[in-house]
């Protein structure tokens, strides 16, 4: 039985990546600030774990009830309160990178002992496809008619961690999803895709084999090249 924990898994793309991992198999471990907000993660069969990837304590806790991991999907992030550049302040910037950068490092360092007992251990970082200066840069994409700073930063920050953890951890399978312009709460619902079809590409990469992907950024139509 593969043991999956995902992180920010009680609503949206957390939660839907939850139920397809369920359904395929795996017994998933759902990672939440507030487990008070996890009845929908419960229902699916998911066991609910408090989790705040801001707070070392926290994930320190979560760890200890984890029996053994093979996948860890590093889902859990925020927009932030920086839309411009005159509402941007460190402060704001900060508070992005905490939980979108440094929630990745602080959770993917804790789990390392039990994914190293893995004997296939894969680790999928959900970015964005706002990280991607090709797509920053190209006109009528989504992402170019974004603004945000301390966001695309972090999302770029989060796709070249998984290539240097890829590199580091070469027995690891470690990839960074793009789960595309996705109805969420974060764009009030008025993303394009379904949750599951934003969902495609981190669950492909949540099942890859040992001979799969490493330190590849995906979409839900495959590799996305440099």
């Amino acid at each position: 039985m593969t043991t999956t924990l995902i992180t920010g898994a009680n609503k949206s793309l957390g939660l839907e990546t939850a139920r397809r991992l369920i359904e395929a198999g795996h017994t998933v471990y759902a990672g939440m600030r507030d487990t008070a907000n996890g009845g929908a993660a419960r229902a699916l069969g998911a066991h609910l774990v408090q989790l705040d990837v801001t707070d070392q304590a926290s994930i320190d806790t979560a760890m200890d009830s984890l029996p053994a991991l093979d996948v860890l999907v590093n889902n859990a992030g925020i927009l932030g309160a920086s839309f411009g550049v005159d509402d941007l302040t460190t402060d704001t910037m900060f508070d992005v990178l905490n939980t979108n950068v440094l929630g990745i490092v602080r959770t993917t360092q804790a789990v390392l002992p039990l994914l190293r007992r893995s004997g296939h251990p894969v680790i999928v970082n959900v970015a964005s496809g706002v990280g991607w200066p090709k797509y920053l840069t190209t006109g009528g994409t989504d992402e170019h008619a974004v603004p945000a700073i301390p966001y695309a930063a972090s999302k770029a920050a989060v796709i070249t961690l998984t290539v240097q953890y890829a590199k580091n951890l070469p027995g690891f399978r470690i990839n960074a999803s793009d789960p595309g312009y996705t109805a969420t709460d974060f764009n009030g619902h008025g993303g394009r895709q379904t949750v599951t079809e934003g969902t495609d590409a981190t669950v492909a990469l949540a099942l890859i084999g040992p001979e799969g992907p490493t330190g590849e950024f995906h979409n839900r139509h495959g590799r996305i090249n440099y």
